[in-house]
């Protein structure tokens, strides 16, 4: 069955392979992850397993929140997640998925929000060429002309211009798993993956 679990960037460092090579990796801390609630095809019109991670006080938790856990004698979780499943056949509710669930040397795709940059100009955002820089240049930086003159009079819709730059959902695919700790519940895969440290990220089997 294809594995979806919740985990946390630990960070960054390198490793040196059997022939001496240095390869980048990133350290996951992965799980124990809870089953809370699965949905059917008969009841939900669906099929899918809503995952809860990292235990926390109640008081970090709504009272929906909490009696949604406590029914199924679940401890208080910080973060659920609903996926989508083909078959919920191999799935119980109260079930604890870990690092355990994978293996070495299989591809994952890895979700979370990439790092936010605040408001970004053009050239940092779209990678926009400059203006030139001497002395009687009015446009270092400027954006130019951002649309048609008289017909249509407006600028259309996407421009591409200055704006938040980061923060958004980012996924990387095919990520190779070097190592697993399953005492520490921790991952190494080959690369870097979504965000900073401490960012909230989906591994997804292939």
């Amino acid at each position: 069955m294809s594995v979806t679990l919740l985990g946390t960037k630990v960070g960054m460092t390198q490793i040196f392979d059997t022939s001496g090579l240095v390869i980048p990796v990133t350290l996951i801390k992965v799980g124990p992850c809870y089953i809370t609630q699965i949905k059917r095809k008969d009841t939900h019109k669906y099929e899918a397993v809503q995952i809860g991670y990292r235990e926390v006080a109640p008081k970090h938790l709504t009272k929906p929140e909490i009696g949604h856990l406590k029914k199924e004698d679940l401890p208080p979780l910080k973060y659920l997640k609903e996926f989508r499943v083909k078959n919920t056949d191999s799935y119980q509710v109260g079930q604890i998925l870990t690092v355990e669930n994978l293996q070495v040397g299989q591809l994952l795709n890895i979700s979370g929000n990439s790092i936010g940059k605040g408001f970004a100009g053009f050239q940092k955002r779209h990678n926009f060429s400059r203006g030139p820089m001497s002395h009687g240049s009015k446009n270092h930086r400027e954006p130019g002309s951002i649309g048609p003159g008289t017909t249509p009079g407006r600028v259309y819709p996407g421009k591409r211009m200055a704006g938040h730059l980061g923060n958004r959902k980012t996924t990387i695919q095919n990520l190779e798993v070097i190592h697993i700790n399953s005492q520490d519940h921790l991952l190494v895969v080959k690369g870097s993956v979504p965000g900073k440290y401490g960012n909230l990220l989906v591994v997804k089997t292939k």
